[in-house]
This record gives C-alpha cells, structure tokens and sequence, in this order.
C-alpha cells in the first residue's frame, strides 16, 4: 500500500509569498517547491542564465565561428532519443541561418549504440568527410571515439548534459554543466538546452564580429525554443527556474502557430488542439512519438520531421511516426504481460534474487531493444524497485536499460558495482533515475546478484514503500475554475510536481464511459463546520463531476482519493472537474453511524 504524505514548506517561506499577494493555496504550492520569491516564478527571457556562465563555452563559440568562415564541414552526432533529436533539430537550423556547411548523423542503436563510439567514428569519416564533430546529449563518455577520431584528424566539440566519467575525452572543447569546474547553475539543463545556449554565445561571437547586415539581419533564437521545450519535457529533466523558462517560452510560442512544421504534424497527427498544448501533450503525446523512430527503425526518421519547413513533408512523416508508436505500444504491451509473467515464476518459486526484493533484474532473448527502457519504467512503478531490463544485444552481449526509484542514484550504483567488480560491466551511462549498459550475456546471474548487493547497500526498507506525495487537503472555497485554470497555466514537470490533493469523498454516482472509465459524482468531506463545534464532518452541499480514467469496476461509498483539478471543456461550457490519480477504499464505519 503506498503511504500519502503532504509536502512540507517553510512557514516563514509561505508568509513571505502570501505578503507578495499570492493567494494562501498558491503560496502553500510554491513554498513546498522550492520557490522563495515571486521572482523564480517569471518566465521571460530576460531572467535565463546568461550563457557566459557555461565553462568553455566562450572558446567554442570562437572556434565555431572560426569553422563557418573557414568553410569547414560540421558534422552534428545526436543521440537516438527525444533530446538527442530536438538537439540536433536546433543545431543544424541554427548552424545553417548563421551559413554554416553541416549535416547531421545519428547512430542507429541496434547496429552502433550509445554514443560517439570509434565504430561511428568511422561511418561518419567514410561518408561525410567532416572536419568537425559536434556531438549533442552524448559525448562526455566517449573517450575512445574521441581519441579514434583525433586519430584520423578530426576535430570534437562536445555538448552535453550527462554526468562524466573518471576521465574526460580528449576534445577540442567540452560545454557540460556537469563537468568539473562548470559554474552554470542550472545542473539539470537537458543536451537540446545545452546546444541552444551554444548558439546564443555563437551568435553573440557573430555579432560582434559584424557578420549581420540590414540584408542579412541575426535570427531571433527564440523562434526555435519550440524544439527547446519539446526535447527538456520529453527527457524528464528536473524543470528548475532555468528549465521552466525555456519551457514556458517554447509553449507559448506553439500556442500561438509559431512552432517548426514537424511539431504542428506531430499535434495534428494526434489530434491535439495546438492552442491548448501542455507539458502533457510534449512529455506524453509527442514525445513517444518522436521516440518511436529510435527505438523501433531509425531516428533520423524523427530529425527529418523536426528540420523540414515543408508542411506536406513533416506530415508524411508524422504519420510514419504515429504508425511507429502503434507498433512500439503493441510490442510493449506483450513485453510487460511477459515480464510479469517471468516475476511471477519467480516469486512462486522461491527464486533467492527475486525474493530479495531490493531489485529486479530481467531478461528475454525475445524482448526488443528499443523498449526495455519503456518496460523497466513499467516494472519499477508497479513494484517500485530499482529495475534493469535486459535484450539480446550483437553476439554475447545484453543491452540493459534501467529506471530507479527515489534515494537510488542508478548511474552511481553501476558506477560502484563497477569498481567492485571490474570487467562486470563493460560500459555504461545515464542518470540518477535513468541509465543503459552493456554485459556479457555470460554475467548476467553475476551482474543480478552485484545489482542486488548495490539496492541493499544504497536503499533502507523505508525506501521500498512508495510514496504518493500531495499538497494536502483543498477548503470548499478552494475548490474552484479560477483556481483549476491558475494552475494549468504554470508549467509542471519533474522535480516541480503538478499540484495534487486529497481528500475523502462520498460517491454520489458512477457510470462507465468509453467502455474503460469511471464518470463519477463526488460529495467532499467538510470540515467546516468544526468552527461550530459539531461532533463529525458532514458531506459538502457541493457535488463535483470525477473522472477515473482506465478503471471500470465500480467504487465502494466512501473513497479517500488523490485528485487534480481541471477546467474541463465541453460544447463551450467549461465545468470544474476532479481527475482522479489514486483511490483507497475509506473507512466508512464511523460516518455511516452518525448518519
């Protein structure tokens, strides 16, 4: 059963923001995020972290500039998910308005791999020719394809986000806000966010080099945070202030049919109203849409869609990837009943690595490499437990992709697993909630057991309840379109939670709709009437439309539940409705005796 827990905040904190005149609630919201002033909350581009904060990114922009005079040939490298495309989306659009000569190349990842391995190296040597490589969200790892192509006389410029190893590549220069001695704040910056930055310190070095003219004036950067706020949403990073901006300015800008043709045919594809986009709609809708390309064909699929200006074009495209995400969800769907099934096995069993239960490690010689990482999410939050799911990889080898849970930093555990024992794993990378690696097919009863060791050494028995964290209970007086409407204006995400409540409700009516939902009526518990000093709470006078979504048998009386607000549109009425995230069955006892 998970535990509900309400977010702390400062009183202090909280008194502040209500004295700057945000209502109590919102107060309540912000201080439990982090935000101390109202300043964070603004989302112009003024406040961004200027570029100059980035180590080295002053000397790459110098050096870009250099190559684009030169008429040297820039070879992009991106990565063969969501960031790595928008990421290679806003270099090569931008390189090409400042008169750059560049191409693109994304690794296929079931021939290549992650990364700018020496095998790509080569590929693009042989077939592009470039003088320069530019890798985006890759690259702080790759110290040998860095070496093999300094070897062959080709220069590395590489932009970044994740966390480097114990040894840096030997390139040209490095922009990566984790790298020792990065002063930029904003730690959490995803690869499309890094490269764009590249270009705002490239176009300043144009700039005062006098490259524009009254013929050929500088691009207005911000035309492109679209991609911006499509590939930060789409890669789950942490949406700090900087983050939220950049998101914020890019959904304002789809809003009003000012995106690339690529994200407008995604929308359209989908049937989503580009005039009420949300992060949703990026981190749910396009996202895997976009991700289909990688994990199932090729992601220059993806890139194709995202650098076309021809509207007919991106949407052929955008078809081909709707298509493509169908087929991911099937084959996902039959992954998941499988792996359930094999833990299943396994817990009936008695199997010693299963019943541990600190983690889960799996494998199938059937299970498809593009969608572990989709299954490993899967697993680890109907378990919540650290998991890494395993596919055959080339010959002897697994890929494994991992999701973790709150307190378990994957990428550290692999990294200490990797000391312990050496030669175990033969690579790996990622993040504190997300990581990939390569073993020997061999090691994979050798790698469960070190996983497991690692979960018990990291994690505390605490640490394997889940918790479902709220912002407490909403008064009757809260609960309103305002309110609904105020919240769906901010931008949510990771690390800055949508704002959800509980509470306990009686269920007046339900009905199933669509074959697989609950329409509910919900009456809230009042508290209230306390200040009259009455024995119990009473039902409220209000009753709420509810919805339930993908859930058909029907509720018990009494519900405490986990809900959002929404202002819900229909036939050109907009009504306050509950969305609820999670039940539990209430104990009623003491209610239904009083009444």
């Amino acid at each position: 059963m998970p535990k509900i827990t309400t977010r702390p905040y400062d009183a202090e904190i909280f008194q502040a923001l209500s004295e700057c005149g945000l209502p109590p609630v919102l107060a309540r919201i912000y201080a439990a995020r982090g935000i101390e002033n109202t300043s964070q909350l603004e989302t112009e581009l003024v406040n961004l972290i200027p570029f100059e904060r980035f180590k080295n990114i002053t000397l790459m922009a110098t050096l870009l500039a250099d190559a684009i005079a030169a008429r040297k040939r820039l070879l992009i490298v991106a990565d063969y998910d969501s960031d790595g495309a928008t990421a290679c989306a806003v270099g090569i659009r931008i390189l090409r308005k400042l008169g750059a000569m560049v191409d693109y190349l994304v690794p296929n990842r079931f021939e290549f791999g992650y990364g700018l391995t020496p095998e790509i190296v080569h590929l693009a040597f042989a077939t592009k020719q470039p003088d320069i490589l530019i890798t985006v969200d890759n690259g702080i790892a790759s110290v040998d394809g860095v070496a093999e192509a300094n070897r062959l006389g080709m220069q590395v410029f590489i932009t970044d986000h994740h966390l480097p190893g114990d040894t840096l590549p030997s390139a040209v220069a490095i922009i990566n806000p984790n790298q020792p001695g990065c002063p930029f704040p904003s730690k959490s910056i995803a690869g499309v966010g890094v490269i764009f930055y590249l270009m705002l310190a490239l176009r300043a070095e144009l700039r005062q080099r006098g490259a524009f003219t009254a013929v050929d004036p500088e691009p207005n950067l911000a035309n492109f945070l679209d991609l911006v706020a499509l590939g930060t949403v789409a890669d789950v990073v942490k949406l700090d202030s900087n983050n939220r901006i950049l998101v914020q300015q890019g959904l304002q800008r789809i809003r009003k049919a000012r995106c690339c043709a690529g994200i407008h045919a995604l929308l359209q594809v989908a049937r989503r109203d580009y005039q009420q986009v949300s992060t949703y709609e990026l981190g749910f809708i396009l996202g895997p849409r976009l991700n289909a390309a990688g994990r199932l064909d090729d992601m220059s699929l993806g890139i194709e869609c995202l650098i076309t200006d021809d509207e007919a074009y991106a949407a052929e495209i955008a078809r081909q990837l709707d298509e493509l995400n169908r087929q991911r969800r099937e084959i996902e769907s039959t992954m998941q009943e499988s792996a359930l099934i094999k833990l299943e096995d396994a817990l009936q069993s008695q199997q010693p690595r299963i019943q541990a239960t600190y983690s889960i490690c799996l494998f199938d010689q059937d299970w498809h490499q593009g969608v572990i990482g989709i299954l490993a999410s899967r697993i680890k939050d109907k378990y919540h437990r650290p998991v890494i799911i395993f596919a055959a990889g080339n010959t002897d080898e697994l890929k494994g992709s991992g999701r973790s849970i709150h307190g378990f930093h994957l990428r550290d555990a692999l990294d200490l697993i990797a000391k312990r024992y050496p030669g175990l794993i033969l690579k790996f990378g990622g993040h504190s909630a997300a990581a990939g690696l390569t073993i020997q097919a061999c090691h994979f009863e050798q790698f469960c057991e070190a996983f497991e060791e690692a979960a018990q050494t990291l994690l505390t028995p605490a640490d394997l309840t889940r918790v479902i964290e709220t912002d407490g209970d909403l008064d009757i007086s809260e609960m309103n379109i305002a309110l609904a409407e105020c919240l769906d204006r901010q931008v949510w995400g990771q690390g800055f939670p949508q704002p959800a409540f509980t509470a306990r409700f009686y269920v007046e009516s339900q009905r199933i709709v669509g074959e697989k939902h609950l329409k509910l009526k919900l009456r809230k518990l009042d508290f209230s009437n306390q200040a009259e000093m009455l024995p119990i709470p009473r039902k409220s006078d209000d009753c709420y439309e509810g919805m339930l979504f993908f859930h058909n048998d029907p509720l018990p009386d009494w519900i405490d539940a986990v809900y959002r607000l929404q202002a819900n549109e229909y036939n050109g009425k907009t009504t306050l409705q509950l969305l609820l995230e999670h039940w539990f069955q209430a104990d009623d006892q003491v209610i239904d005796d009083a009444w």
